[in-house]
């Protein structure tokens, strides 16, 4: 137990880099965003089960909600953009 937690801030540090060096796909950026988020759902869960207070309890399912949503959010975006430009390269987006 005591070397899950600085593992999964290591892995949280990695894939902070990964999506900042990340310019090329923007399907890899989500899934970069996405392991992020389920990083944080694994802290939270160990988080409020070692620390067994009740008003906790529901913040682990209200991120996964979240998290769930912007997965969702994100594929729409990545099928329209592929759909009108033909790929999926940060490239070829103009996003000013």
């Amino acid at each position: 137990m005591e070397l899950i937690k600085p593992s999964l801030y290591v892995m949280f540090v990695i894939m902070i880099t990964s999506l900042s060096m990340q310019q090329k796909h923007l399907m890899l950026a989500l899934m970069c965003v996405e392991t992020m988020m389920l990083i944080l759902f694994t802290l939270l869960v160990i988080l409020t089960s070692t620390t067994m207070t009740m008003s906790q309890f529901p913040m682990p399912t209200i991120l996964l909600t979240v998290s769930v949503c912007s997965a969702a959010v994100g594929l729409s975006l990545v099928i329209a953009i592929t759909r009108t430009h033909g790929n999926d390269f940060l490239s070829n987006l103009n996003l000013l």
